[in-house]
């Protein structure tokens, strides 16, 4: 059983996403840098987690960083869940939604703002609401 509020089987996952979404929220894959929808995308609003919905980054909080994927200096506090990633060679903190577990992307220490983060996140993890004011 998932420690997560949101727990699907892989089936439901499946039905209610894309291919690649299943791919990379569900397998840790990744999207091919500069390719993402949200990578340019500069609107007044929240990022979601596309699995479950769950607000993750606020669009404040992002900028360009120029490495080709969707990048923030923070996320909401309590939505990310930090994981140790050891695959390819290499050492890295892997970025989950914690309510249903769906793999964001990867964070990095070498952020431009205050926090000094890097949120490296996959555009196909991710929905965008508008701010409504």
């Amino acid at each position: 059983m998932s420690k997560y509020p949101v727990n699907k089987t892989d089936a439901e996952w499946k039905a209610i996403l894309s291919p690649d979404e299943y791919r990379i929220l569900r397998e840790a894959g990744t999207e091919r840098p500069f390719s993402g929808k949200y990578n340019d995308h500069h609107a007044q609003g929240t990022y979601v987690c596309k699995g479950c919905g769950e607000a993750l980054y606020e669009a404040s909080s992002k900028f360009d960083s120029g490495c080709g994927w969707p990048s923030y200096d923070k996320s909401i506090d309590g939505a990310i869940e930090y994981r140790k990633d050891s695959t390819l060679g290499m050492l890295r903190v892997e970025i989950l939604c914690a309510n249903c577990g769906g793999h964001q992307g990867h964070i990095f220490d070498d952020g431009p703002t205050a926090t000094g983060q890097r949120y490296c996140v996959n555009s196909a993890s991710i929905d965008f609401k508008p701010s409504e004011d």
